[in-house]
């Protein structure tokens, strides 16, 4: 790369955020990982901008009222809203269950059991003022209550959590002045780059949908895009909903590196060349398995961590 590039992290669902102090987290995370990789030469060259120019796409405070207590604030969902959340929490549970099969009787199969009773109210039909809202909290109450999700310490409570999920279904609803909210993401993620310099953009979980949508937007070269985490291929939840259709990897992408954990609940299909077709130069997602320690593993830190994630992130912005 002749040009100075462009180093681009865009998070997934969660609070406000401070974006100085993560971009150093999640540049401290990738610096471990080129560790890893064997390459600890590079890790001043990362760490202290002369590699790359980077940045940390912060969107978080167009779902999160600034003030909210723990950095939430309610959010008012509406009918299809509603069914996006039931639908990515039935998926969160149904992967839950392969690993927790409830003919095991253990406490965390249980506790699952008792999550999916709580969904199923969810469609009931029994409705009434706040009724899904409640339901929805009961749900997500008792997976917090599982170790992985309970030690990650993401989540202070099932409330939290649901809002957060709540994010996923708000950015993908087109209808009317909604669509307001997923432009305005989008713009926060594209804004300052630079279409002239070669960019490498790594995206989590939310961040992938986003960065998605904005890379078939963006006009610039795309040296690599890194999706951590990713949603992207979860049926009629979030694959038919993302815009372009049929679903495509971005023109401007040179090389897509698609990283899942099996532990990962958030992921679903992991495959994502399996539901998204190349672009028109042939560039389709390269997926491959990490596996990280801990229960809960949907971090973005956790997957920066890992030698074969960091490496080619890291060999895409040596000149």
């Amino acid at each position: 790369m002749t040009a100075h590039p462009q180093l681009l992290f865009v998070h997934g669902i969660g609070g406000l955020r401070d974006p100085e102090a993560e971009r150093r987290q999640w540049l401290a995370a990738l610096a471990t990982g080129v560790r890893a990789a064997g390459q600890p030469e590079l890790v001043s060259a990362l760490t202290q901008g002369w590699l790359a120019d980077v940045r940390f796409a912060d969107y978080s405070d167009l779902f999160t009222a600034r003030g909210a207590q723990g950095g939430v604030a309610e959010a008012e969902l509406d009918p299809l809203e509603e069914q996006i959340v039931a639908g990515l929490l039935e998926a969160m549970v149904d992967e839950l269950a392969e690993q927790f099969p409830p003919d095991t009787g253990t406490p965390d199969a249980r506790l699952i059991e008792q999550a999916r009773h709580h969904l199923d109210g969810l469609s009931s039909g029994s409705q009434g003022p706040g009724a899904f809202g409640r339901r929805l909290v009961w749900a997500t109450t008792t997976l917090v209550q599982l170790p992985g999700l309970r030690q990650s310490g993401q989540w202070a409570n099932g409330q939290a959590f649901a809002l957060h999920l709540s994010q996923v279904a708000r950015y993908l609803n087109r209808r009317g002045d909604k669509a307001a909210l997923g432009a305005a993401v989008r713009s926060r993620v594209v804004e300052g780059l630079d279409p002239a310099r070669p960019l490498v953009l790594v995206s989590h979980s939310l961040g992938t949908v986003v960065a998605y949508e904005a890379l078939h937007e963006y006009e610039g070269p795309v040296a690599l895009w890194v999706t951590l985490g990713s949603p992207l291929a979860l049926g009629g939840v979030v694959l038919q909903r993302l815009v372009p259709r049929p679903p495509s990897c971005p023109e401007g992408v040179g090389a897509w590196l698609n990283f899942w954990d099996r532990n990962d609940i958030v992921v679903g299909r992991p495959r994502l060349a399996d539901w998204i077709a190349p672009s028109s130069t042939g560039v389709e997602a390269q997926t491959a398995p990490v596996k990280s320690a801990g229960l809960w593993t949907h971090t973005a830190t956790k997957y920066l961590e890992h030698a074969d994630v960091s490496r080619p992130i890291v060999e895409a912005l040596v000149p």
